[in-house]
């Protein structure tokens, strides 16, 4: 494996500047895991229902990654993600009225312009991190920012454990009480509000980092990647080029089962935990904090092992690995099934950012186009997330759902093996290697 330095001193703090942005838009996507059984209760949603969360969320995502990389490629990185912050702090400010009306849909619309901004800053940072220094060090490189999105994603489950649950769950007996007594919308309201606190101070933090990000000055080299006799000298993206890279393509497609299966798993992991072990919510958010624990232990982990094992190797060794574990969780749910899905998040840790280099890798100035639609892939949050709930609300099992993170683990054992293998213009023969030296 390479000996090159991950990154040069004279890009240290943009490099530090933009990782941080990593453990920032973790947040309000580990706050989602917790807004779907408190939007559960204060709406009284079904889990599919509930699953729209996800739906909305990464439907932002989907709709807003190609034209945040089209403005990146216009102007620069730095235009992108000063945008997505903007965005993003505008979602989280947008929770305070969506509170004070009390309206699932409200939250909805607020949560696809967070979703909005993280497009910007995903397509942006992944990119940016990507390209900022030797293509050797690519994945591992970014495995080492992405090593702070668990951090992050960790904040954002204590913060909504100890902050959004109130703890007070009611019996049908004592909710049929309140309703005759005519005071339970009071209380539905009053869990609605809890959400208020957290999503401000986010949204002020996210305004201060807007600053600095715009203080701070960008490495001009990263606007343009790598040019080649292949692509116009302009350094700009151009969309048709990325359809040659068979590579790239099965990339989005493993990103899509990925983020399907991860999403998924931790949005109805509380649910799992009170179905199966009986827990209250509190407790139950406990676990997802362990969960996403072992996920910020195995981006380290990852990074470490990357400096003596090839990362599509290692990804592909973890996918079936988190095979048998999901297996486990759907045909042995209670305390060994919560447990399996635990730690397959340690397993899960290398995925999206070895997906995202191995999919970038060699598309020069096309990286910007590229990583967008990479990230377009997140979309597979919006749609398996409702489908297990809908297995789950068809079978009243919420193991059996777990059937959906299967399937997508086994598509991913492709993709580490056989999928990945660079192919396309700047791969015939040793053409990429010598490009990619300069």
């Amino acid at each position: 494996m390479s000996k090159h330095k991950i990154v040069s001193k004279e890009n240290a703090l943009p490099f530090m500047l933009v990782t941080a942005l990593f453990f920032l838009w973790a947040m309000p996507n580990n706050l989602n895991d917790i807004l779907i059984p408190q939007f559960m209760k204060s709406f009284e949603l079904s889990r599919f229902q509930a699953g729209l969360v996800q739906s909305a969320f990464y439907m932002g995502y989907f709709l807003m990654a190609l034209p945040a990389a089209l403005v990146m490629d216009k102007y620069n990185y730095k235009t992108g993600l000063i945008t997505g912050l903007l965005l993003f702090a505008a979602g989280a400010f947008t929770f305070y009225p969506a509170a004070m009306i009390g309206k699932f849909e409200l939250f909805l619309m607020a949560l696809f312009i967070i979703a909005s901004g993280l497009a910007f800053l995903e397509t942006g940072a992944n990119s940016f991190i990507s390209v900022l220094g030797d293509p050797d060090t690519s994945a591992q490189r970014l495995n080492f920012s992405q090593a702070f999105n668990p951090l992050g994603a960790m904040a954002g489950a204590l913060i909504g454990s100890q902050f959004i649950f109130s703890g007070v769950e009611h019996s049908d007996a004592q909710v049929e009480t309140m309703k005759a007594a005519g005071t339970y919308n009071d209380y539905l309201h009053t869990e609605i509000m809890r959400v208020i606190p957290p999503y401000m101070v986010i949204g002020c933090i996210i305004l201060v980092w807007a600053f600095l990000i715009w203080r701070v000055k960008f490495p001009a080299e990263t606007d343009n990647p790598v040019k080649t006799n292949d692509i116009k000298e302009d350094g700009h993206g151009h969309f048709s080029k990325l359809f040659k890279y068979p590579h790239f393509i099965k990339g989005i497609i493993a990103q899509f089962f990925y983020v399907g299966a991860q999403v998924g798993t931790w949005s109805f992991l509380i649910q799992y935990v009170k179905d199966f072990m009986q827990k209250p919510e509190k407790e139950a958010g406990v676990y997802l904090v362990y969960t996403l624990l072992a996920f910020g232990i195995g981006r380290f982990v990852s990074t470490a092992l990357m400096r003596k094992f090839k990362p599509n190797q290692l990804m592909g060794v973890f996918s079936i690995i988190n095979i048998v574990l999901t297996g486990i969780a759907i045909l042995h749910p209670g305390f060994f099934g919560v447990w399996a899905l635990v730690i397959s998040s340690f397993f899960m840790s290398c995925m999206f950012p070895t997906i995202f280099a191995l999919g970038v890798k060699g598309l020069g100035p096309n990286t910007k186009i590229g990583g967008s639609m990479i990230i377009m892939a997140i979309i597979g949050g919006a749609i398996w997330t409702p489908l297990m709930g809908y297995i789950s609300d068809v079978t009243h099992s919420m193991a059996l759902a777990m059937i959906i993170p299967v399937v997508s683990y086994i598509y991913l054992v492709y993709y580490s093996f056989i999928g990945s293998k660079p192919s396309g213009p700047l791969y015939e023969g040793d053409e990429y290697k010598a490009v990619a030296s300069h």
